[in-house]
């Protein structure tokens, strides 16, 4: 054994597809372990084999149905600590609970940190997860923390298409800085939409700042989720000149009507990445999916070998 104990992986129910691609990368088989029910709906784990002195990786987004996937998450680390494993570490490649962030209004929760609180009373070692919504929530943690962006591998499928005259537009003014390096990586002008919400998940376009007429949109954020700022950003841009819009993220969260809005919407393409699971029926021919794996893969065996992550962010 290794002096930094053996690597495993296990995973629950949330994207066991991704699990099983990144372990198959890294060329370990996925660990023996049940996640089911009780008949109360209560989660039930148990572990098939041993983890002592082992270096463990559990693999699972906390994505919808999210209380599910969180407990899973929560009583499996509880598991593997009482079972002696050296480390486990935490794969979640979308971050759910990630919204609320900040007291945006008087009493409003801040449940970025207590998932954060969560993961660190339940006994993880480190996380590492992919594009959260917010980079502050990095700080809520007091373990190490690795935090991969999907920007490249979003970048590289358009420059591989080699898009003529493109623009990369944020749809708000909370994801410049995502949209600004993401134009960078394309050589492409950046141009932002300022929007409003008068309620949550109800977006309204006011203005669009920069020059994008004639130009091939490419809208770009963190997640889509009812898919109403995506939508709504596609047909302003084309009623202002544009010539035609793509639409890229990492987290196809698609919830709600999300995904029929995606189809009946203007949208040309919408790349996403493979940190939620989608089912059969929300993999419309709009939707193109791209992996995470190898830039997972290549994080958690860097993780367990000690080295560098941060060349993996360029």
């Amino acid at each position: 054994m290794s002096s930094e104990g053996e690597l495993k992986i296990f995973t629950g129910n949330a994207n066991p597809a991704l699990a099983q691609e990144i372990a198959d990368y890294i060329g370990v088989p996925l660990g023996e372990c049940e996640v089911g029910r009780f008949k109360d709906g209560e989660v039930h784990m148990q572990l098939g084999e041993s983890v002592r002195g082992s270096s463990v990786f559990v693999i699972q987004p906390t994505s919808a149905p999210v209380n599910e996937n969180l407990m899973e998450l929560l009583i499996m680390i509880d598991a593997l600590k009482r079972a002696s494993a050296r480390h486990v570490n935490v794969v979640i490649p979308y971050y759910g609970y990630a919204r609320q962030d900040r007291k945006a209004k008087a009493r409003d929760p801040i449940t970025a940190k207590l998932v954060a609180n969560l993961l660190e009373k339940s006994g993880a070692n480190r996380v590492i997860c992919m594009d959260l919504h917010a980079g502050q929530i990095q700080g809520f943690f007091d373990i190490p923390l690795d935090h991969l962006v999907g920007l490249p591998i979003l970048a590289g499928h358009f420059l591989e298409k080699n898009i003529d005259n493109p623009v990369v537009v944020s749809p708000d003014m909370g994801g410049v800085t995502r949209a600004r390096a993401f134009a960078q990586r394309l050589g492409a002008p950046l141009a932002i939409i300022d929007k409003r919400r008068p309620a949550v998940n109800v977006a309204q376009v006011m203005n669009i700042i920069g020059d994008i007429a004639g130009k091939t949109a490419i809208l770009i954020d963190d997640m889509i989720d009812t898919a109403g700022t995506i939508t709504l950003g596609a047909e302003a841009l084309l009623e202002r000149g544009v010539q035609e819009v793509y639409a890229a993220c990492v987290h196809p969260v698609l919830s709600g009507d999300g995904v029929e809005k995606l189809r009946e919407s203007p949208l040309r393409e919408i790349l996403v990445t493979n940190t939620i699971a989608l089912p059969p029926e929300k993999r419309i021919a709009k939707i193109h999916v791209l992996s995470v794996a190898e830039l997972i893969a290549e994080a958690i065996m860097r993780v367990h070998k000690n080295r560098s992550v941060s060349q993996l962010f360029n």
